[in-house]
């Protein structure tokens, strides 16, 4: 039975994970994302996340709710998230809604955001590297 496409897809990339929002999401499918991803901080002990929202031509109250809290959690475990690609509709709706993303950076596109983590997320110890390879 095919599944169909993938809805996210989390990769690894040296201490960052980047994981892309494909579809919008709904609640359920948010929640998975959400313990899937945190789960993958602590299994490849990473130091940084970003989360690309480009895809997505809307983001709802809970959706944009569930993005703070990864970032908490990502936070809580030792990692900082950056939000990139959010669209200028997007934006607008999410102001003119009085949500926004708290206090989780946000940056323009990936490479913006890869930019800031690595302005911001200190280096791994060669001991920490080696550890974290073996995880």
């Amino acid at each position: 039975m095919n599944a169909g496409p993938a809805l996210v897809s989390i990769l690894r990339q040296g201490s960052y994970l980047i994981a892309s929002i494909h579809t919008a999401l709904d609640d359920s499918q948010m929640v998975r994302f959400q313990q899937d991803l945190i789960g993958q901080i602590g299994q490849h002990r990473s130091r940084g996340v970003i989360i690309d929202v480009a895809a997505l031509d809307v983001l709802d109250s809970f959706g944009s709710k569930t993005l703070r809290n990864i970032a908490e959690m990502a936070r809580l475990r030792g990692a900082t998230t950056v939000i990139v690609g959010i669209q200028p509709d997007v934006a607008f709706a999410m102001v003119e809604l009085g949500m926004g993303t708290g206090s989780v950076h946000t940056a323009l596109d990936l490479e913006e955001g890869l930019a800031y983590l690595d302005s911001t997320v200190p280096r791994r110890t060669a001991s920490e590297a080696d550890v974290a390879g073996r995880g």
